[in-house]
Order: C-alpha cells, then sequence, then structure tokens
C-alpha cells in the first residue's frame, strides 16, 4: 500500500536510509549506530512497503533544511572526541576520560588494553595472576599476544597455556570486569619522563663520538652491564654500518646530501670496515659520477685522520636528518646483529 499520511521520525529515518542505499556512495553504514537504533531502524523498514513522489520529496526536503541548519556537529562518543581533540588534552586527562568511559559502561576496557604498549601488557603479564593473564591473551590481538606470551618465563608460560582452557566458560560481565582491572593496573604503571629508551638515547649520543671514545665507552658498559651495552650497540649507527644498513636505491640520495669535498674526505677512509662502506656507496652510483670521485679522491691532498673522522660524521648526520624527514628508510638488523643501528 502506498504510504501518503504523515510519516513519524523514525519512518522519516528509514526513507532516507533507503534513498542513500539506492545511490551509487557504497561508503553508507549504519555501524556507528548502537544496536538498539540498528534493530529499530530494520524493524521499520521491514513493516514499510511504498511512498509516493510527493511524500518522498517532502522527507527529502525536511532533511536538507535539518542539515543546513547544523551549526557544528561533535562525534558522539569519547573515542571520537578524543580523536577530534588529538594532541590538545594531556596524556594523563585523556587516559582518566577513557578510564571514566570504561568504568560506566560507556566503552570497552579491552579496546584500550590492545592499545597498551608492548612493554605494559608484559609486565601486567607478569605480575597478574594466571586466570587474568589468560583471558588477557585470549582477548588481545594474536600477533600482540604472541609478543606478551613469548616474553614470559617458560614456567609461567605453560601455567598461562593450561589457563587459557579453562577461558571459555567466563561470562561477559566478568570478562568486563577483569578488563577494567587490567585497564586500571595497566593506568598506574610508571610513565618515564623521558620517552625515548635510554639505550637508544646513549647510541645517540655516541654516534656522534670519536670512534676511540666510542670502544671506550662500550667496553666500559660492556663490563659493568652487558644487557644495556648490547642494546647501545644495536642504536649505534656509524660508517661502517652503511652497507648493512642503507639500500642500495637510497645511496644517491644519500650523496646529493653531502656537500662533495665533504664526502671526498669520506671516502679517504683507511679502517677496513670504513673502507668497505667507502666502496659500498661509490658502487651504488652511477659510473661516470663514481670515477669522477674516485679521481678527485686520488688527486686530492690526504686529509687528516681528524678530517676524515668528522666528515664520516657528516655523512651520519644526512642520513639521520633523512631518517627523520621520512626520506630514507634503515634496514633493520637481526636481532643478533650487534653492530646495527
Amino acid at each position: 500500500m502506498m504510504m501518503q499520511a504523515r510519516l513519524t521520525p523514525r519512518q522519516k529515518a528509514a526513507v532516507i536510509i533507503r534513498l542513500l542505499l539506492d545511490g551509487e556512495d557504497e561508503a553508507v553504514s549504519l555501524s556507528r549506530l548502537d544496536s538498539d537504533s540498528q534493530t529499530l531502524l530494520a524493524e521499520e523498514m521491514a513493516g514499510m512497503e511504498l511512498v509516493d513522489r510527493q511524500t518522498r520529496d517532502a522527507v527529502i526536503a525536511e532533511f536538507c533544511d535539518r542539515i543546513e541548519a547544523v551549526g557544528v556537529t561533535f562525534p558522539g562518543d569519547l573515542d571520537g572526541t578524543l580523536a577530534m581533540l588529538g594532541g590538545k588534552l594531556s596524556e594523563a586527562s585523556a587516559d582518566r576520560l577513557r578510564l571514566r568511559a570504561a568504568i560506566s559502561g560507556r566503552g570497552d576496557p579491552w579496546a584500550r588494553l590492545a592499545g597498551q604498549s608492548k612493554d605494559n601488557l608484559i609486565t601486567l603479564a607478569r605480575r597478574e595472576s594466571v586466570e587474568v593473564v589468560a583471558l588477557m591473551l585470549s582477548k588481545l590481538p594474536v600477533t600482540r599476544a604472541s609478543e606478551v606470551f613469548s616474553a614470559l618465563s617458560r614456567e609461567r608460560a605453560r601455567t598461562v597455556a593450561q589457563a587459557v582452557s579453562m577461558t571459555g566458560t567466563v561470562s561477559p560481565e566478568a570478562l568486563n570486569r577483569v578488563g577494567l582491572v587490567l585497564l586500571q593496573a595497566a593506568d598506574a604503571l610508571p610513565r618515564p619522563a623521558i620517552e625515548t629508551p635510554a639505550a637508544d638515547r646513549m647510541g645517540a649520543i655516541l654516534n656522534f663520538a670519536t670512534a676511540d671514545l666510542r670502544d671506550d665507552v662500550l667496553d666500559s658498559l660492556e663490563r659493568e652491564d652487558a644487557d644495556f651495552a648490547g642494546g647501545v650497540r644495536k642504536a649505534i649507527f656509524t660508517f661502517a654500518h652503511i652497507p648493512a644498513r642503507i639500500a642500495p636505491r637510497d645511496i644517491p640520495r644519500l650523496v646529493r646530501e653531502v656537500e662533495q669535498p665533504v664526502l671526498l674526505r669520506a671516502l679517504c677512509a683507511t679502517a677496513e670496515a670504513d673502507v668497505a662502506a667507502a666502496d659500498y656507496i661509490l658502487s651504488n652510483l652511477s659510473q661516470r659520477m663514481a670515477d669522477s670521485l674516485r679521481e678527485e679522491r686520488e688527486d686530492m691532498a690526504k686529509p687528516r685522520p681528524r678530517e676524515i673522522e668528522e666528515a664520516m660524521t657528516a655523512v651520519i648526520s644526512a642520513i639521520r636528518e633523512l631518517q627523520a624527514a621520512g626520506e630514507l628508510t634503515l634496514v633493520q638488523p637481526d636481532d643478533d646483529d650487534e653492530t646495527g643501528a
């Protein structure tokens, strides 16, 4: 039966949704509506058959008038609001808001837990009861759960694995309570005032130190704290690391960033590993450019060791600047490679 009578607001919404579904826009989605609203809308559409053209046009006109009258819109949920505010709120304020939303039932604690850093999740997995950890691993994305599980001791990992078999009977209410407990525990973890890991900071400092000072410091760290020394070694990037960490396609881009006199002095390196890096640079340039640089290197006065070291440091600075600008990506070293950056 064709509908000509006055439509209810819900019926008008159904008409608009039906028209949108008829359009070519494949991005139309009702997923932002809560489950009850989606159900009510579907039920309303199920009870409608035909709407006459005049009523349809009136609904469209009213809808357009309402849209044009809108002065400002808000996301309507906490996650959208925090995304809109971006970095305008402090992390502490944002965390407090998310926690309040989760406690009040307006947010999913597990979604926020999945966004915690790997280190935080590993800390929780080592501190909390085995049953709670089993639930946490069951709710986390598989990749992240695997990373956390692999960081546990063998004995604890075996116990947690056995506990996972008992998670199938947990009620949604209990699961939500466990998520809230873990979320509060995660918020209580200390947050370092300096975000960059200590090994990375020390490695970055040693990048620009002289080779003898760098070796002396690393030897000292090795005696005092072998684990920290290993992290520092991985964070260090020197001229000798270029063949392992810079892709051949990026060498011409790097060379354009370094003044030619500086590059020539760097190519005069004498240490075995540095000579290999210089050869790597030349071998990944055009034949004409490489031959030209070799000829100029042969003809120039031999630079002092200090000048060579300063030039190699300048090349490393250029690499770091390109990396920071997103114009160059360092090849990641293997876990057992202690020469990488």
